[in-house]
């Protein structure tokens, strides 16, 4: 086989240090799978003007870390990202990397996850994607030190799948869906807080939004930031049902619902307002004492 048949469909730009999630092999993990691709066709919706990439038949898990600059010996907090995508595919550039630079931008290091698509979720269908979410917050707090990150102040940050991978990791923390590889996990996979933008699979569309009791927050759930649209096809109430179950547990959380702006919007600039959500999320860092 050519090299270059054997390469991913997507890789990081040069200089970003990229590990496996799983250096042994991923937890049931089957033989002979397709090779991951990137699934965009010509037919595909343009983002504010622009093609997306979305990876498809990842089953090779990967966290690439994107640093945010620091004076030296000075700990930054980070956020490990999960691209939304349906558990089908991987919006890895809109829901991914360009959100590392903003995080970047703000002063805060950036953990990518390529994690395991299709099939993969939400849990409990799948607790597959759970599984690399459970790791990859053991793993940014295992290389904190070397990494200049405050492993107190490790958060998550998801979209639509992703919002939910976020959510049911913040509600999912007391223990591993998998046996222990190595010392990453046996750090807590606890994230210290959450943004959670346009979520699905929150609120049941075919029980009448009824929310997803298998997403249920406790007192210890991070205190979370939620965002999304009034006219998301896939549906406002996953925002406000998760907030309103935040608010009975007891938990610190922040609600900003938009009258348009659909789904899929990431970071992407349009003339509607819910686009400036970045900037509310980033006041709200400073509110909660991750940012200074």
């Amino acid at each position: 086989m050519p090299l270059m048949a054997q390469q991913p469909a997507w890789q990081p730009a040069p200089g970003h240090l990229t590990l496996p999630l799983w250096p042994s092999g991923v937890p049931g993990g089957a033989a002979n799978l397709p090779p991951e691709v990137d699934t965009t066709t010509a037919k595909d919706n343009l983002i504010a003007g622009r093609s997306i990439v979305r990876l498809g038949n990842v089953a090779n898990p990967t966290l690439t870390l994107y640093k945010a600059p620091a004076a030296e010996h000075e700990a930054r907090p980070a956020v490990v990202v999960f691209p939304g995508g349906a558990y089908r595919i991987l919006a890895i550039d809109l829901e991914g990397t360009e959100v590392c630079d903003w995080l970047n931008s703000i002063g805060v290091t950036c953990v990518l996850v390529k994690y395991r698509v299709p099939n993969t979720g939400p849990y409990p269908k799948s607790a597959a994607a759970l599984q690399d979410a459970q790791r990859a917050v053991g793993m940014v707090r295992q290389h904190a030190g070397e990494w200049g990150i405050d492993p107190n102040h490790v958060g998550v940050l998801g979209f639509s799948a992703g919002a939910h991978l976020s959510a049911a990791l913040s509600t999912h923390f007391d223990k591993r869906l998998y046996d222990t590889v190595d010392d990453a996990d046996r750090l807590s996979c606890r994230p210290d807080f959450a943004v959670i933008v346009y979520p699905g699979y929150l609120a049941l569309a075919d029980q009448n939004m009824a929310t997803n009791r298998e997403i249920r927050p406790v007192a210890d759930t991070p205190p979370s930031f939620i965002v999304q649209a009034e006219d998301d096809p896939v549906h406002v109430e996953n925002a406000t049902n998760y907030f309103l179950q935040l608010k009975n547990a007891n938990v610190p959380a922040e609600l900003h619902i938009y009258s348009q702006g659909g789904h899929g919007y990431g970071l992407r600039r349009t003339e509607l307002p819910v686009t400036t959500w970045p900037q509310s999320a980033e006041a709200w860092l400073h509110t909660i004492h991750v940012l200074p």
